[in-house]
């Protein structure tokens, strides 16, 4: 038995569909598909997720959401349409968008989860009466029904152990069984979200769930790259990536896997596939427990913007006992979660993503540091990149941080900040958001060309 999981380019109109069709008809092996909402058509297009996001905003600010909502609608419709469904599929997934824009906001979390759900909701309903119109039997499951369970954190749920259980009796169905991503129920039956990308998550979690062969990943891309095309010309593909390879390079700003989804995958040991949805011929990147390296190779170089440093100052901090729980414990209080805390004797450094932190928060913990910590100096600095290489073959590789640095060098790019991992399979590089595609191209031109 494989999952195979779908993502938004995948689904975005119905000629896409119908490739996602003939895929699962290929291989009887596939007998849980999990979907995205569908993503854009074309480049100036809206994801389905963000018409939907449009949507719940002008329910809670008062505004009409009828033509919002017909928008929404219009775009099922014309998928429907062009795959020559019945009309009774465009009812349904109508009745269903209108029951979620008309459901409670006292909780306004709570209420945008539920819309956000509904582009997944809806795509699995399409893709499972696509299929059927096929003579394919396929039925879709709600996550309700499935079993389901996360915590209840609107946005950033988490899965629940006893869901692998729930889920397992999919693995016995006879139809094949769509099932959206994304999102799922708390025990108190409220809908929840996984963070954005989350439908990745869900193939996984079924993976584990079912005990599947194989986890495949359908996006728009023939494989992994080992850099970012837009900053690299024409990038090396990957074959084969370690699970702690791919996590590594998903959480420091690889889209094609949400770093999340290697958890699930990894406990159960089962392989990922990642394939290409408008090229199902091409073999794809496999995600696995091991794989055989050389030394001194690295993989992949993923890079991200948007990160701001606190950076803070105190004599003999170093015999402080418990200065960094107390400084960490500053940004807990706040609800602002960090990334990286590099330190020295004399000083630590805290990285969030500059999303994360409001102006207010940002004011708050600097006068918080100062009046509790009574530290030399406090500071905070904006528009920081972080670029990480990885690769197995790292593990105890002389010279390497030197090869990077020394490339770096010669292009000019001043490091900022240094970290690497006890696991010595990737090191963090900082630099500034300007530098940032300058740095790429030069550790990619250090290590691939």
């Amino acid at each position: 038995m494989k999952v195979c999981k779908f993502g938004g380019s995948s689904l975005a109109d119905a000629g896409q569909v119908i490739k996602v069709c003939d895929i699962i008809a290929s291989d009887s092996s596939r007998r849980i598909v999990v979907v995205s909402a569908p993503g854009k058509r074309f480049s100036d297009d809206i994801k389905v997720t963000d018409l939907l996001i449009a949507c719940a905003n002008k329910r809670l600010s008062g505004e009409d959401t009828k033509d919002a909502l017909a928008l929404i609608v219009e775009r099922f419709a014309g998928m429907a349409a062009d795959l020559n469904l019945d009309n009774k599929i465009v009812d349904e997934i109508a009745a269903n968008l209108k029951t979620c824009v008309d459901a409670d906001i006292s909780d306004p979390e709570r209420f945008m989860c539920g819309m956000k759900a509904a582009g997944e909701d809806n795509s699995a309903r399409l893709v499972a009466a696509a299929l059927s119109s096929r003579g394919i039997p396929a039925s879709y499951l709600n996550p309700a029904d499935g079993g389901l369970l996360l915590s209840e954190e609107h946005g950033n749920a988490q899965i629940l152990p006893e869901s692998y259980v729930n889920l397992a009796k999919i693995a016995e169905y006879d139809d094949i069984t769509v099932f959206p991503g994304f999102f799922g129920y708390t025990k108190g039956g409220d809908i929840v979200t996984f963070p954005r990308g989350g439908s990745d998550i869900t193939g996984a979690v079924l993976s584990a769930a079912v005990n599947a062969e194989l986890y495949e990943n359908f996006t728009d891309v023939d494989s992994v790259l080992c850099a970012d095309p837009g900053i690299v010309d024409d990038p090396a593909p990957v074959a084969e990536l370690t699970f702690r390879e791919m996590r590594e390079l998903s959480y420091a700003g690889f889209g094609v896997l949400h770093d999340e989804a290697i958890q699930p995958a990894v406990g159960a040991g089962i392989h990922i596939c990642i394939r290409n949805t408008n090229n199902p011929s091409a073999p794809g990147t496999l995600v696995l427990p091991e794989r055989k390296y050389k030394s001194g190779h690295i993989v992949g170089i993923a890079s991200s913007a948007g990160f701001s440093t606190i950076y803070v100052r105190k004599y003999l901090l170093n015999r402080e006992i418990g200065f960094g729980r107390r400084l960490l414990q500053i940004f807990e209080e706040e609800g602002v979660s960090y990334e990286h805390t590099p330190s020295g004797i004399d000083d630590m450094s805290v990285i969030v993503k500059a999303n994360n932190l409001s102006v207010k928060q940002e004011e708050c913990i600097i006068t918080r540091i100062k009046d509790e910590l009574k530290v030399d100096d406090v500071e905070i600095e904006h528009g920081l990149a972080l670029i990480m290489i990885v690769g197995e073959g790292m593990h105890y590789s002389i010279g390497l941080t030197a090869k990077v640095v020394g490339a770096l060098a010669d292009r000019g790019v001043n490091i900022e900040m240094i970290n690497q991992g006890s696991s010595e399979i990737s090191i963090m590089f900082g630099v500034k958001e300007a530098d940032r595609k300058s740095a790429v191209q030069a550790i990619y031109g250090a290590f691939f060309s």
